[in-house]
């Protein structure tokens, strides 16, 4: 998920070209939270570079399936809007995306490769719980190489990150201001 806002910073040149300062209740929605991108501009950019850097060499496909069920366990109802009509419009079908809550129950629905990223998913976005356990993350070597696994892991870092912004800045659904 890239969460952009529109504070003029442009995340290839690592320019900004507004003030760095957190602004309390402008631009949140009426929440009274910081404007993240605007408050902490090269933690955004560097985090927007570590996104971009997750994704690449993985399946798009298989990038949404991992932010939406993270979206999902972490109840972030902003970037679930926002990765649903992502994966929408890559083509994804409804009826997997209506699935993906459940996908245990809906094994036929997901690839064995996409079922082992959505186990290290759910293992990775719980880490307190049980921390990662060996057969998870066992599954998911078998299914991806080390460069491709290190991506995935990645991937669903950022995802984490990108819904505890969303979550503690009150990001509100449906409001995605990319472009």
């Amino acid at each position: 998920m890239v969460m952009t806002t529109n504070t003029n910073i442009a995340a290839t040149t690592g320019t900004t070209t507004t003030e760095a300062t957190t602004t309390v209740g402008a631009g949140d929605g009426g929440t009274g939270r910081i404007d993240f991108a605007k408050a902490a501009p090269k933690v955004f950019r560097a985090l927007i570079g570590f996104d971009a850097a997750a994704r690449e060499g993985l399946d798009p496909a298989l990038v949404e399936l991992i932010q939406i069920r993270a979206s999902h366990l972490n109840h972030c109802a902003y970037c679930l809007h926002m990765h649903t009509n992502d994966a929408r419009k890559a083509g994804e079908s409804e009826d997997r995306l209506h699935m993906v809550a459940v996908w245990r129950e809906a094994r036929h629905f997901f690839t064995p490769r996409e079922r082992a990223a959505l186990a290290l998913t759910e293992a990775v976005t719980r880490v307190a719980d049980a921390g990662v356990p060996d057969d998870v993350y066992a599954e998911a070597a078998a299914h991806f190489d080390e460069a491709e696994l290190g991506h995935v892991l990645a991937l669903i870092l950022t995802i984490n990150t990108w819904n505890r912004v969303a979550l503690s800045t009150a990001k509100v659904a449906g409001t995605d201001e990319r472009r």
